[in-house]
């Protein structure tokens, strides 16, 4: 995947976060609930993107 797609994804996904928080009416708990959750499964599609959760993956202990 380039890294031009890479950051039209990140973008994307960011300002429909935006428009979430900004236009639908929610407790700011549930808010912040959502907010985490969207930012770890960002940060987790971009370690398999760049390939660091593979290389973890061989690691034995």
């Amino acid at each position: 995947m380039s890294i031009l797609t890479i950051i039209v994804v990140i973008l994307v996904v960011g300002i429909i976060l935006w428009l979430i928080n900004s236009y639908i009416p929610m407790q700011r708990t549930i808010k912040n609930i959502l907010n985490a959750v969207v930012v770890i499964v960002l940060v987790v599609w971009l370690l398999k993107e760049f390939g660091v959760l593979n290389s973890l993956q061989n690691i034995q202990i």
